[in-house]
């Protein structure tokens, strides 16, 4: 098989989604039955292992040393790339681990993969030919935009892409819970805060503003929008942002350990 995955949970099985719209000829690994529940061709570890030419690693940085220490003579066999994406792990320590001599991408993928709209940030080590990384990087192209960062920052940049949308969606949840308290029907709520953010967002990437810029533009003089602004400021709303992203930050660093 050309694409194998070990360990299929939410971000394993978006990513398999992903693939399964440009290749077909995968097999998934997974305890927990999920794989047979999303309909992807099922086998086990071992089989992975030893007859995939790309192997997905979909486990959590904990459990990442036992399960290679299992697989090592399967992996030992075939020699395949390995793709990690296992949060606070070097590929210097994945190698170690799977035996040694293994060519590896390193992934930090995002939920919004799952709806084509993931921010995905990679990079590789020396082993990884650039006609191998290409050809993965195609075959991965529905689950939205990759882009190729140096590990060193792979701990600072994976907790805005990886760990944010989980702040995004607190965010939502509570412009839509302050307009419900307005007035505002829930699923209109919802949907409108959702829309916004979304096109707001939209708005930073296409016009290359400063976000400083397009927040000014939208806040007139004595208006309604720099008083909410205000309140903002009032309860330290960029420093506690700012914490969040630090916090995660070291997180990933002691996951690494």
């Amino acid at each position: 098989m050309k694409y194998g995955f070990i360990g299929c949970g939410n971000m394993g099985g978006a990513l398999a989604k992903a693939l399964a719209k440009k290749e077909t000829d995968f097999a998934v690994s997974d305890r927990s039955g999920r794989a047979k529940a999303l309909g992807y061709p099922y086998t086990d570890a071992a089989r992975i292992a030893s007859g995939a030419d790309r192997v997905f690693l979909g486990v959590k940085p904990q459990m990442m040393a036992g399960v290679l220490e299992a697989l090592k003579p399967a992996l030992a066999e075939n020699k395949p790339l390995l793709i990690t994406m296992a949060a606070g792990l070097t590929m210097a320590q994945i190698d170690a681990m799977a035996g040694g001599g293994f060519p590896i991408i390193r992934i930090m993928p995002n939920t919004p993969v799952s709806v084509g709209k993931g921010l995905v940030l990679y990079c590789a080590n020396e082993r990884v030919s650039e006609e191998v990384l290409t050809s993965f990087l195609e075959d991965m192209e529905a689950a939205g935009r990759f882009d190729r960062i140096e590990e060193r920052l792979f701990d600072a940049a994976g907790t805005v892409t990886g760990c944010g949308p989980a702040y995004v969606y607190m965010f939502i949840e509570a412009m839509a819970d302050g307009a419900v308290a307005c007035g505002v029907p829930r699923a209109q709520a919802m949907e409108y805060a959702a829309a916004t953010l979304s096109g707001a967002a939209e708005m930073v990437l296409q016009s290359g503003a400063h976000p400083g810029a397009l927040k000014d533009a939208v806040c007139s003089p004595g208006g309604s929008t720099i008083a909410g602004v205000r309140a903002l400021e009032d309860h330290a709303f960029r420093g506690t942002v700012m914490d969040c992203v630090l916090a995660a930050y070291r997180r990933n660093q002691e996951l690494g350990k």
